[in-house]
Formats: structure tokens, C-alpha cells, sequence
């Protein structure tokens, strides 16, 4: 298998970790960042570095051109018909929270069900419990089975409660990879009459998404983890559903008119986006959204999946290693998996050594993790800069591992 890219687009891969080649295994948690995104931001800062839409003066003006084609690169990798549709976030957790706080609080009554799964990541279920704790609703999840997918017809008797009024589920776990069938699951919920959020922080970076052929009427991801910097992520909503919202957040840049004792606000986006805000990482984000669609998402997947089905079969050949979820084309580039006898964070730790980055815990999804009867696992993740040598790489250091601590 070929390298997919050069590696010389990221400069961090030329750096050795521990004295060792590094092994960058854990995109699922953040992604590294190519050249172009580098050189977006650091143009920004040398040669504009002004506010954005705040001055008539030329910088100022060059400031909000870079960010708003930032906008609509996003908007293109993501077949958003309309920029303006997508509200700039700090996170995919913020966009949750901007839905669960400024809908919520308007839209749920006592009583009223917020359906999630065991397969969320914490930040699609800790906003959702504040908000139904506020308003008197309820939290009920989506049973996940053996296998790490959902089970849709569990799914399909929560909804006939009559009570459901939002759906709120990731189109890919950040635990096991799985790849929800995201297309139904949205159009149950629209057919019980709730409205769906869909966190897409592990889709976006390794799907080719189309929010319009989704039908979700919320859309959140994280730029740190498809290739561009912290600090900005991605809120999609149907414009009519953003306006009829209120704000998020109150301050600069939101406002249409403002008096001593009331205020009234911009259109989406300019309404959820209050004071300054991450100019640097927006255009970093746009670069990194072109990035990304000058090689094309699809064969981005087919590279990842790839090297998923690679890695599978080689864990599959020795004993002592247990991988977790589901095999097949709805599996995306995540492999959880536990040693036997060896603690996940002693095999971070062992693999460190030897220039390997993978992620140990429970991933923020502590409720998967009870779900598959475990506390923790490790986890390795593949991005569009991993090869083949790679994953040998993993599993000869696992070898390796398993004959140390036994």
C-alpha cells in the first residue's frame, strides 16, 4: 500500500519521538496538521491580522474575505447549500451545547424526551442532561448491541412515546468506529415529529458528508480533528430552524440594535457568533476543508478503511489481543482493543516508547465502555498521513508488549 500522501505535507511527522520514527496513532482524538493550514494561519497573522467585521479600513476588510471563504470552503466540503447555514463554534462540544442551551431551553417542556445511545461521546450527553434537568425532561438512550452498532429497534420503540423532541446521536463513535446508518436514524426521528442533532466530529474528518442528503437539522464537528487548528469547530443548522433560535451567547458582533433595557440580534450566522472570534483558525480550517477536498473524501475513506481492514486481520493472528466493535464497510478508522492481563494505559505507555501514539481510557464514552463489559481500552486511529508501515509498526511493538508484561 502506497503512501496516500507526503509525508512531508506534516511537518510533525519529522519529528522522532522518544529517539523512535513517530508512529501517529490517535486522530481520532486530534488530527496533525498539513503545511497549508500552517502557512493559511501564519499568513493571516504576518500580513493581515485584523478584526473581522468591524473596520472599513483594508486589513480589516482582507480579515473577513479570509474568514468568510473560510465559511464557504466548510460549506462545500459538507454539501451545505447555504454559508450561512454554518455557525462558527469552538468545538463540536460548543455546537452541542449552543443547540442544547439555545433550543432546548426555548423548545423542551416538563416531560418532553431527548432520545441519545450508549454510543455517545460524553459532550452528546452531559449538555443534554444540564438542559433536560433545567426544563424537567428526559434523557433516554438507545440500547447499543454486541457488536458496538445500535439497536434500531430499540430506537424505534423510544420514539413511539409520543414525547420524543430531539434525537441527538454521532454519525461515527469516537470508541469503536462504528458508522451509524445516519440517513434513518434522521428520518425516524423526523417521522416521530423530533427534530435531530448529529455530531459529526468523527464523520466529517473521514466521510464524504452531505448534510443536505442527511437531513439532520443540526450538524456539529471540530476542526482540530480533520486536519486544521483547536480552537473552531462547526455548527450546520437548517436556516429556518437557526432563526427561529435565540442566542447563545450575548455580546459584540451578534446584535442588530441594542438599547439600555432590550436588544435585537443578527440573522444566523452573525447571531451565534458573539465577540471576537477565532479568525487564525477559521482560515486554518478553510485551508484545511480544501485540503481535503482536493483529495477527495471518498478516496480519503477507502485509504483509512484500508488500512482498518489491514490492521484488523494481522491483531486477528495472535492471541491475547481483544478488538472490539463491528467488521465491515460501516467501520471507520478506529480499532479499540484490549491485551489480556495488561492495563490499556501500561500498553500507551509501552507503545510511547517505542514512538507509538495511541489513546487509553474510556474515551468519553463511559457508557459504551459498561456496555462492553470493560473499564477502559486502548485505541489506535488512522488518518490520511498513516501507511501500511504503520500498522506493522503497531503490531510488532504489541508483540513485543504482550511478551514483556507476561
Amino acid at each position: 500500500m502506497k503512501p496516500f500522501i507526503s509525508s512531508s505535507d506534516f511537518p510533525l511527522l519529522e519529528q522522532p519521538v522518544n529517539g523512535k520514527r513517530l508512529v501517529y496513532l490517535d486522530s481520532t482524538a486530534t488530527s496533525l496538521k498539513p503545511k497549508v493550514v500552517l502557512e493559511a494561519m501564519d499568513n493571516y497573522y504576518r500580513h493581515v491580522g485584523a478584526n473581522v467585521h468591524r473596520g472599513v479600513y483594508s486589513l480589516s476588510s482582507q480579515a473577513t474575505d479570509l474568514y468568510e471563504m473560510a465559511r464557504v470552503s466548510v460549506a462545500r466540503l459538507i454539501s451545505a447549500a447555504q454559508p450561512e447555514s454554518l455557525v462558527f463554534t469552538r468545538n463540536t462540544t460548543e455546537g452541542i451545547n449552543l443547540v442544547a442551551y439555545a433550543w432546548g431551553l426555548k423548545n423542551l417542556l416538563p416531560d418532553d424526551e431527548i432520545v441519545v445511545s450508549e454510543l455517545e461521546h460524553h459532550s452528546n450527553l452531559v449538555p443534554w442532561h444540564l438542559v433536560a434537568g433545567y426544563r424537567g425532561a428526559k434523557v433516554k438512550a438507545i440500547r447499543m448491541t454486541t457488536d458496538g452498532q445500535l439497536d434500531l429497534e430499540h430506537y424505534a420503540s423510544l420514539l413511539q412515546s409520543g414525547k420524543v423532541k430531539m434525537v441527538a446521536i454521532a454519525h461515527v463513535s469516537n470508541a469503536l468506529g462504528t458508522i451509524h446508518p445516519i440517513q434513518k436514524i434522521v428520518q425516524m426521528a423526523h417521522q416521530a415529529g423530533a427534530l435531530c442533532l448529529v455530531d459529526g466530529a468523527q464523520s466529517v474528518p473521514h466521510l464524504q458528508v452531505d448534510v443536505q442528503d442527511i437531513g439532520a437539522d443540526f450538524y456539529a464537528f471540530s476542526g482540530h480533528k480533520m486536519l486544521a487548528p483547536t480552537g473552531i469547530g462547526v455548527l450546520y443548522g437548517k436556516l429556518e430552524v437557526l432563526k427561529a433560535m435565540p442566542p447563545f451567547l450575548g455580546g459584540g458582533d451578534m446584535i442588530d440594535q441594542v438599547f439600555p433595557d432590550h436588544s435585537s440580534y443578527a440573522e444566523p450566522p452573525m447571531r451565534f457568533e458573539a465577540g471576537t472570534p477565532a479568525i487564525a483558525e477559521a482560515i486554518g480550517l478553510g485551508a484545511a476543508a480544501e485540503y481535503l477536498m482536493d483529495l477527495g473524501m471518498a478516496r480519503v475513506q477507502a485509504h483509512e478503511q484500508a488500512l482498518t481492514v489491514y490492521a484488523l486481520e494481522q491483531l486477528d493472528q495472535f492471541e491475547g489481543v481483544t478488538t472490539y466493535g463491528t467488521r465491515g464497510a460501516n467501520r471507520s478508522a478506529v480499532i479499540a482493543f484490549n491485551l489480556e492481563n495488561v492495563h490499556p494505559h501500561d500498553v500507551a505507555t509501552f507503545l510511547d516508547a517505542e514512538g507509538i501514539c495511541v489513546r487509553a481510557g474510556h474515551h468519553c464514552a463511559q457508557p459504551a465502555m459498561r456496555a462492553l463489559g470493560v473499564q477502559s481500552t486502548a485505541r489506535a486511529s488512522f488518518g490520511i498521513y498513516n501507511t501500511k508501515e504503520d500498522v506493522d509498526a503497531l503490531v510488532e511493538s504489541l508483540k513485543h508488549c504482550i511478551k514483556f508484561f507476561q
